[in-house]
């Protein structure tokens, strides 16, 4: 087991950083999303489906 881990120490530490980035940008989305902030990061009056839109 250990050697394994040895072996493929590269290779996890990557995936376990790249995790890590997928994570925080999943949990900023879903902090603006509570906070009412746009998922495109303009505002809503010159979108064309704005009326669409559920939080106004």
């Amino acid at each position: 087991m250990f050697a394994w881990m040895a072996e493929n120490l590269a290779t996890i530490i990557i995936c376990a950083v790249l995790l890590a980035v997928v994570a925080a940008i999943i949990a900023g989305m879903i902090r603006k999303k509570k906070k009412g902030k746009s998922s495109c990061g303009c505002g809503c009056a010159d979108c064309p489906v704005s009326g669409n839109c559920r939080g106004k």
